[in-house]
């Protein structure tokens, strides 16, 4: 199957005509014809009808015509990338990136991204801490959780896992939870924003909020995984966090069939800036390398 037939097609029922889409095409109305008849062929089955009068769609033809549409929109978008991907990036971009996770994993990225446009300059920013994107100058931020409402432009890159842990000392000597209502008889270290709120977690099914509460608030979560690790209290952090400390066995997994829901890693824009080609072409570079960095066990709940 040609992809030139599939654009003729398509712009056949578009126009309403052989004639009409010949002409938009710059072919001869025979040539539309043979190709026509070769698709049919192809698929083994009548797509148009033509009459004295009319041309209509069968109902199969309908069903292709839905399919060919897509197919010719994803190419063109294809095509956009590889034409912004080829072009030489220039002037000066300014990103902030979220702590932790930045420092890990998306920093690396944006440097790679700059070392492969030599003429663009970029200037990345650490922070946890809303900013105000248009009033500060960024073009773009990449932050992890909920997102407040804002008129930016947000696209999701990927989830992140989170984890319930806690050291061994620490549940010899106060136990081991067994369900998530016990959680409320522990020492509960909160982290940001959602420790003030209540964990939440799926219980009997259901995606329940449980009040916590701890001798121990931070917005770090570096800060929260080190108290754990030194037996105050139970932590639940993302897995990015705490993935060494479960490796080397200072802190262990709890109730993992509490399932918390994952952190969505979102990147956001100012709508002035979604036609900049730097956007572009940065956000297609970390939608493609951040999918292979994130849980790979995070599924599609948040």
């Amino acid at each position: 199957m040609q992809l030139e037939d599939i654009r003729i097609f398509v712009t056949i029922v578009n126009m309403g005509s052989f004639t009409a889409a010949a002409e938009h095409l710059q072919l001869s109305k025979q040539y539309v014809s043979r190709r026509m008849a070769a698709l049919e062929k192809k698929v083994a089955a009548r797509l148009l009808v033509r009459n004295t009068r009319k041309l209509s769609i069968t109902d199969t033809g309908q069903v292709f015509f839905h399919h060919a549409q897509r197919i010719l929109e994803e190419v063109q978008e294809a095509e956009q990338v590889i034409s912004a991907r080829q072009q030489k990036l220039k002037g000066s971009y300014r990103i902030s990136l979220p702590m932790i996770y930045g420092v890990r994993r998306l920093a690396p990225l944006v440097v790679e991204f700059q070392r492969a446009h030599p003429e663009l300059s970029m200037h990345i920013d650490m922070s946890d801490h809303y900013v105000d994107v248009v009033g500060e100058g960024y073009d773009m931020v990449l932050r992890i959780g909920n997102l407040m409402d804002s008129t930016l432009i947000a696209r999701c890159l990927g989830k992140l896992a989170m984890v319930l842990c806690a050291s061994p000392d620490y549940l010899k000597v106060h136990g081991t939870p067994r369900s998530c209502d016990d959680l409320s008889q522990h020492n509960c270290l909160l982290y940001g924003r959602e420790g003030q709120l209540g964990w939440k977690l799926k219980s009997d099914g259901a995606l329940n909020t449980f009040a916590v509460k701890g001798s121990l608030n931070s917005n770090n979560g570096e800060v929260i995984r080190d108290a754990a690790e030194a037996g105050v209290g139970i932590a639940l952090l993302p897995t990015f966090i705490v993935e060494d400390a479960l490796r080397q066995g200072s802190l262990v997994q709890i109730l993992a069939e509490c399932s918390p829901p994952h952190l969505a890693l979102s990147a956001l824009y100012p709508k002035h800036r979604q036609n900049s080609a730097v956007t572009r072409v940065l956000l297609s570079f970390l939608a493609e390398r951040v999918a292979g960095i994130v849980d790979e066990d995070a599924g599609d709940e948040i």
